[in-house]
């Protein structure tokens, strides 16, 4: 009989005295030690590897080795003084005497130190995916500014480029993880390509995704009970005409948020139009509303780090 393996704390193989959060089908970022868990039910727990020090008292790797060991030890003293005979015969002379021996010094060998190539330099300092601060979207062709205190994870449930608050709380409404403020970048789908249409269809998804139900259909708020509409604008992003929609929504559990929509013409050759959404928690203290407006104007074209050209500028309501 199989189990499905329920989400909660397991531990990780990988760091040992640790615990790893598994939320239903994907291990998370999340990590606690591992004295402040409960037993893991019997029956349950995603499956696990072995470390590589956990071989078993059978697997070839013991007599065998020492005999091995003992080996090679007696061909070496063999070698050694077959090479200190050779020695001691080559030190006399015709007459049986001991020769002297000449002693030449050998200047020691220069330490050259290597110089790094211009074109390693070139080639690390054009590569933006190291840089911790820009959030990199080859895809749709455009980067975003990571605020301080926030980060960029490798493995989301949502396979999306994405940064996000660093610290995660339990989500009021289910058993879950929520972060107060997340910012993540989408290809927008179908056939429209206007942005103003785009961005009003996709708030809509955005708060679902953000206040209503999380991508396993988990209602980690407790649901959108209504939202109200508090900016609707064209605006120039990463030097093109775009529109954003920004909503308050207010939840069931918990003090609800602000999601936004935003949809700008993609900067690569699809010209295939790119979304952004936002995510932020109400009543946070260090997460301002104004935050979403200082990331829209970080909103870059891939390659682009010029200040100038209108880049998330507002142009008119």
């Amino acid at each position: 009989m199989s189990y499905a393996t329920p989400p909660g704390w397991y531990p990780d193989t990988g760091a040992p005295g640790t615990e790893r959060w598994w939320d239903g089908t994907a291990w998370t970022a999340h990590t606690r030690p591992l004295a402040a868990a409960p037993a893991v039910p019997e029956g349950f727990g995603p499956p696990s590897l072995p470390l590589p020090h956990q071989r078993g008292p059978h697997d070839g790797s013991g007599d065998g080795n020492r005999t091995k060991v003992l080996a090679i030890t007696l061909s070496g003293v063999l070698v050694l003084g077959a090479a200190v005979t050779g020695a001691v015969l080559l030190g006399r002379d015709d007459s049986g005497t001991s020769a002297t021996p000449t002693t030449t010094a050998s200047a020691p060998a220069p330490v050259t130190t290597p110089t790094p190539t211009s074109t390693a330099t070139a080639s690390a300092e054009a590569d933006p995916d190291e840089d911790p601060s820009v959030l990199v979207d080859q895809l749709n062709g455009v980067t975003l500014p990571v605020p301080t205190g926030w980060e960029k994870p490798d493995n989301t449930t949502e396979d999306v480029p994405i940064i996000r608050t660093e610290q995660s709380y339990d989500c009021p409404g289910g058993s879950s993880f929520c972060y107060h403020g997340t910012v993540t970048t989408h290809t927008a789908g179908g056939t429209e390509s206007d942005p103003r249409a785009l961005a009003e269809a996709d708030i809509v998804t955005a708060a679902d995704r953000a206040y209503e139900e999380d991508v396993l259909g988990r209602r980690i708020h407790g649901g959108i009970t209504s939202h109200k509409v508090i900016k609707a604008q064209e605006l120039s992003v990463a030097g093109r005409t775009g529109y954003l929609v920004r909503w308050r929504v207010t939840t069931g559990k918990g003090p609800g948020g602000y999601v936004q929509s935003l949809a700008i013409p993609s900067s690569v050759s699809t010209e295939t139009p790119v979304i952004v959404r936002f995510a932020f928690d109400a009543d946070v203290a260090g997460l301002p509303l104004s935050l979403m407006d200082t990331i829209t104007r970080g909103i870059r074209p891939l390659g682009d780090s010029a200040t100038s050209g209108g880049v998330g500028a507002s142009i008119g309501p």
